[in-house]
Order: C-alpha cells, then structure tokens, then sequence
C-alpha cells in the first residue's frame, strides 16, 4: 500500500500534462501512486496517459467512457485509490521539487492527521511565481493537530481541493464525494474542513498553480460556460451545512457556526465571477446577478465585521444591481486612466528639468576632492567600490564621498558617506561635477565624461563565463546588449581592476578602449577581498551569531550563479533533502543570484537558512566552512579563504552552449567535482569534500587565481588613484606568508 495516491484529471491538458506528471514522478519521496484519469479528452492527453502507464509502473491509467467533468473524474479516482493520503493536483499545475517528502515528514510529525493543508503558488506564463496571500493562515507554530474550531481562520483560505492531502480512511468514513459539473471545489473543502477530527497545516508552496495570460487560471479559462454551476455547488454546501445542523446538533454543535462564512465566501465567488473577464458567457451578466441576488435572500446569514469594500459587493449582489456594477466598473477603470495619464504628464515634465539641471551643472566646475560610488547599478554599499570608499576615508580624508543607491539599500550607507539616489537632481549633480567616479559596472549611458574626471571601473569577479565582446556571437546570453552602448562605456574608463592574470588578459581583450591611450590595468587584486586576510576569529563568530549558525555546525554556503538559458532560477538542488542527508551537523547557507530578486528557499527548515537578502557577500563566506557553486565566480574569491570549494556542475555542457567559459572548470577546478546531487552528498558524507585531493586542487587554483589578494588591494588603490602616488606602493604578500581569516569549524575535525 503506497503512502500516497495523487489523482489527476486530466481534460485537453495535452501541452502541460507532461510537466505536471513529471513533477510528480521525479519526487525524491517514491512511495506513491500516480491516478491519471482521462475525462473522454478530445485532444492527445489520452494518448500520453498510456504512455506514462506504460514507462512507469506506479502510474495507473483510468479512461471514461463520456465527459463528465473534474469531478467525476477526481471520483473516479478516489475509487482506485489505495494510498493512505489522497492528493489532487489539476493537469496543468506541477508538484514542487520535495514537495512529498515535505508533506510526508509534517504528516509523520503531527501524527497522522484527517487532512493537512499546505500552500501554493502562482505560477505566471511570464515565469515569475507569487505565493498565496494565504499562506499567513498556514503557521506551524502551536498544538498540532488540531480542530477547525481552534484555527476557523482556514476556512478564509483558497477552496480548493489540490492544496491539501487527505487521509484515506477519512474520507471514506466520511463518504466524501465530488458533485458534478464545474466550481466543485467548495462542495468539497467545507465538508472536509467541517468534519475532519484533526488537521495540520505546512508552510511551504507544495504546488505550483499554472495561470494563464490574463492571470486567471487555465482550467476556468476552458469552462466559462460553466459558470453558473457556481449556484448548484453553493446549494449543496449549504445543504451539507443544514444536514448536519439537524443531524449532528448534539454530538457536532460547532457545525452551525460556520453558515455566516460560508455565506460571505458564497458572495466572494459570486462577485470575483462577474469581475473577472472572461468568466462568464457574453450577455449573462444581468442573469447571473438575478441568480445570485436570489441566492443571497434564500442563504442570508448575518456576517458581522464586513469591511466598506465587503458592504459594497453584498449591497449589489442583494439589489441584484448589475447596471450599477457596470457603472461603478467603468468609473473605476476611467478612475485609473487618468490618473495613469496624470503620472505620465509629471514624469515627462520631471525628466525635462533634470535634463536641463543636468546641461547646468555641466558647465559648472569640477570638484577636485568629490568622489561618487556605485555597485551593481545601484545596489547598497558593497563589493569593490564599498571597500575601496572606506579606504579613501581613512587614507584620502579631505575626498568628500557619496553612494548612489535606491531608497531601499540606503541604511547600508555609512554615515559619513552622502546618499544619492538614482534619477534624482543631486545624482546628476555628482555625475557631472566629481572627479572620481568609481563602480562595478557602467553609469548611466546618458553621462558625459568630462576633462579632469577619473573612471575607475573596479569589475566584481574572475570571469570563467564569456563577457564582454565575447557574447556577440552569443545571443542566448548576450540578450539585448548594446554594444556600441558598452564599448561608449568602456571609452570613459580611466583605471580597470585586476586581480590576476587571466582578468588582466580577459578584460583588455572583451572590451578594448577606443579612445586615445585607454585605459590603465592596476593588477592590485579585488579590495572586496581585503576582509578574508583582515578579519579575525572573533568575527567569523560574531558573523555566524548573527546568521544563525549553530555553535560547532559546518556552515555549507551554497550559491550558484545565473544562467542566461533559464528565465527563472535553475534549481538543481532539492536543498532539506540535501541537508537532512547531511546530518544535523551541517548548515546550507542558500544565496540566490542578485539578478533574480527571489530567495532560493521559500519555506523555513531546520538547518536551512536563506541568506539572498544578506547584502555582504563576503561576511557569507567568512560565516561558512565551505563553498558549494557551479560556475559562480565567488569561487575565485572564496578560495583566497583557502577552504574547501564543491563544484556541481549538473549542466556544463548547457551553460558552456549558452554562455561560454574562458577554460573547462571540470579539468580544472578548485576542489571536488558532482555531477549530481548525490554525488554531492557523498562528497560531503565521505569527507572527499575536505580531503588531501581537494587540498591539493584548491592550492593550485589558489596559485593562479589568487596572486594579488593579500589584505592590501584598498590601499593600493586609494594610493595610486587618489594620492598620486606610484613609488612605494605595499608590496604584494605571497601565498605562503597570508594567513587568512580562521574557519570556524577546523578542517580535520571528525565527522
């Protein structure tokens, strides 16, 4: 008997039924059974079921004889079922990765409860997910499980029947079955809700609901004209409601009070029907509010605490008053436009005065002691240009600086540094009037360099991915770069950071200089770096206090890089299982690429803590014990810590087609080499990732990559750049003679 059934209907899902069936068949979690039923589907999703049946022994092919709608076809299902959870999941919607063994394991810890709810995202054709505004409802903190009664706040949630899993025997005992035709969704959850004895809740997305264009779901999209079943299934759930009112009065008397929601989510799903485009049949409106208006007189119970917008839906919803909603829709819609149009008007006036203050400050002076920074276009106060600003305070104090950086990341900015926020009339001010101008990538294209202005371009990392004018015959990364725009840019360089050899070559080469004697190459090594030969012992653990780190835990850093192949994050990794393979013993520390703006981990895990919000990219590495990446260049910097770096490496071959590498990371990398997750795991649980063969590849890594970062890359710069100076700059330590920051957790100690 499996652990799980998971039953699909399946009606014309032809084009997403393979992703959804592969969802469920590539859950690391394998005891389970797989119920595809064909609802008579015109299309080629028949077809495909008997294919899957044929190529994987758990999946068992059901096939109608006529149509009968998801919820004939979910009953059909539940009749073969044989699992002792029963879960539901629409063709066109996928499991997430480790989704099972996370419902498994909470259903372990809460002893079995009659149904569990978890939560779900969104998922949009544009490849973003947004997670339910729900999902505050599903805390796992107090008793459980638990009664309706103690949380009534579930009822408030989605009433659907693919977000929860529901015990066997449960649902038997309760004779719980689908009604007919569409919107049968509600005439299920109630009474499952009502009458489960104990429940539990998940926090963590566990599916992935497909929406399509216009962001309503694909399955209601193909049943419009089942609209009005809407009023069939709220009568049944109010007749469940009277029935057990009137049969369970003595034994269940917390039945009655649910009528006063169940009446409020009636009106809810009557009005969202008549709002949403495209949910009801052309000219029904008016028969629809006729319906709903009667519906409403005939259920009406008092719900106390509506809110002003609440009122409004059950005023029109009770008048029936369908001209009036016409009218209050296109007032708002009217509403909205011109105010978009107001917006517009203030934004075109805003940029003609800046462009003006911007010709004035242009003729103005520049300040010779006035220095302007920038990271990642205008993220806080990091990376190269961070580290680089606080040494021009300590060595070059009669330099005022300032940080461009949006509103959000200005609480990074020192106090002693100026905030300028991007767009503004003192941006443009800095842009035009101070001498140094330092970042890790370009300014704004609409910047004019002027006679006395020093561009200091300090780049953020060793390229092993192709940049530059190496992308040109490289469309899937090089997307829609400009590169007249980018060779313009490189035009105003004065100064470009290097922090080895290969940089120096690669960076003089992808984006040569146009203009008069170019640019000049400081191979001083990354400033940034500074920190990992300067901090002490007493950091690494303040640093690891603050994350969250377990005192005597190895802190694992895992952060992959972005791929140009994939417009959403590529996600490898099912990272509680690799951690609950590691032992309690280790930390994943998950970093997810800036550019994605989305953590990697979205539901909270004993000894997983997502760190992509955490600014400093060098306190992760000086918090962890060792590096797991793929082709980030993080990899270049970490090993001047001169601690363990994994490479996993699952799509070389797809990121070496899209993108490009300078050299095969694979024949030479910095430590041990997986190609899957279990391979990683067993470098880890055999200790290979710390052993003398890494040791012996991190060193060589370090000889060619690392021979300038020695603690005093800031100072060199500041000396040179700002100072003038250019005799007697600090030497260059070698390998040898560093002592890097110590690792929390000593690299020989046992597992």
């Amino acid at each position: 008997m499996p652990r799980f059934s998971v039953i699909v209907p399946v009606y014309e899902a032809q084009a997403y039924l393979p992703e959804a069936l592969d969802s469920v068949l590539q859950q690391s979690f394998t005891d389970l059974e797989l119920i595809v039923v064909d609802d008579r589907s015109p299309d080629a999703s028949g077809a495909l079921v008997d294919e899957y049946a044929a190529a994987d022994p758990r999946v068992r092919a059901v096939h109608l004889s006529q149509h009968t709608g998801p919820g004939g076809a979910r009953n059909a299902g539940l009749a073969q079922a044989r699992g002792d959870y029963l879960l539901f999941l629409d063709a066109h919607d996928t499991l997430t990765p480790g989704a099972l063994y996370a419902v498994a394991d909470r259903l372990k810890e809460t002893g079995c409860p009659d149904v569990l709810a978890y939560d779900h995202a969104r998922a949009y054709w544009t490849g973003e997910t947004v997670r339910d505004a729900f999902a505050g409802q599903l805390a796992e903190e107090g008793p459980a499980p638990f009664a309706l009664a103690d949380r009534p706040g579930l009822l408030n949630g989605p009433l659907v029947v693919w977000n929860k899993a529901y015990r066997r025997e449960f649902v038997e005992r309760e004779g719980l079955t689908f009604p007919p035709g569409s919107h049968g969704d509600a005439p299920w959850t109630f009474p499952a809700l009502l009458t489960a004895e104990t429940i539990a809740t998940l926090d963590r997305v566990c599916v992935h609901h497909r929406q399509r264009r216009r962001g309503n779901a694909v399955h209601h999209a193909h049943h419009a004209h089942h609209a009005f079943d809407v009023f069939d299934q709220y009568e049944r759930v109010f007749a469940f409601l009277d029935a057990h009112a009137q049969a369970r009065l003595e034994a269940r008397p917390e039945l009655a009070r649910w009528r006063p929601i169940a009446f409020r989510r009636m009106v809810d799903a009557y009005f969202s029907l008549v709002t949403a485009r495209g949910q009801l049949p052309p000219g029904t409106r008016a028969e629809f509010f006729r319906r709903a208006r009667a519906h409403y007189r005939r259920y009406r119970t008092p719900a106390p605490r509506l809110s002003w917008r609440e009122r409004v839906r059950h005023s029109l919803v009770r008048l029936g008053a369908h001209r009036t909603h016409w009218a209050l829709s296109t007032a708002r819609r009217l509403h909205h436009r011109a105010r978009a149009a107001a917006r517009a008007a203030r934004r075109a006036t805003r940029a003609a005065l800046l462009r003006l203050h911007y010709r004035i400050q242009l003729r103005l002076p520049v300040r010779a002691h006035y220095a302007v920074f920038a990271a990642y276009g205008s993220r806080g106060h990091s990376c190269n240009p961070g580290a680089i600003e606080a040494k021009v305070r300590e060595l070059a104090p009669h330099v005022r600086t300032a940080w461009i950086a949006d509103p959000a990341y200005q609480h990074t900015i020192p106090t002693a540094t100026r905030r300028v926020t991007p767009s503004s009339a003192a941006y443009w001010t800095a842009l035009a009037r101070a001498k140094y101008l330092v970042s890790n990538g370009n300014f704004d294209h609409r910047m004019v360099k002027r006679p006395g202005q020093l561009v200091i371009q300090t780049q953020h990392g060793t390229p092993l991915k192709r940049m530059g004018l190496d992308l040109l015959g490289r469309p899937a990364a090089a997307r829609d770069t400009d590169f007249d725009r980018l060779l313009d840019g490189v035009d105003t360089w004065d100064f470009v950071l290097s922090s080895n050899q290969h940089s120096t070559l690669t960076w003089e080469r992808v984006f040569p200089s146009g203009s008069g004697s170019g640019y000049t190459t400081l191979p001083y090594g990354y400033p940034r770096n500074d920190r990992f030969q300067n901090a002490d012992a007493q950091e690494v653990a303040r640093l690891r206090e603050v994350l969250g780190i377990r005192p005597g835990s190895i802190a694992i850093l895992y952060a992959p890089t972005h791929r140009d192949y994939h417009r959403d994050q590529h996600r490898p990794l099912d990272l509680a299982r690799l951690r609950r393979r590691l032992g309690p013993r280790f930390t994943v520390l998950a970093r997810a690429h800036h550019s994605y703006g989305a953590p990697l981990v979205t539901e909270a895990a004993a000894g997983l803590i997502d760190v992509s919000d955490h600014l400093s990219v060098e306190s992760l590495c000086l918090a962890s014990d060792a590096l797991v990446t793929d082709y980030s260049s993080l990899m270049f910097d970490y090993a001047n810590l001169d601690r363990p770096i994994v490479i996993h490496a699952d799509d070389w071959e797809a990121y070496e087609a899209a993108r490009g590498t300078y050299f095969d990371l694979r024949g030479f990398p910095p430590g041990a080499v997986a190609r899957s997750e279990d391979e990683l795991i067993d470098i880890f649980t055999s200790g290979h990732w710390r052993g003398s063969r890494s040791t012996q590849l991190r060193t060589a890594f370090r000889e060619r990559f690392c021979p300038y970062d020695d603690g005093r890359a800031a100072e060199r710069v500041v000396r040179h750049v700002f100072l003038g100076e250019r005799a007697g700059l600090p030497p260059v330590r070698p390998l040898a003679d560093r002592r890097p920051a110590p690792c929390a957790t000593p690299l020989d100690d046992s597992r």
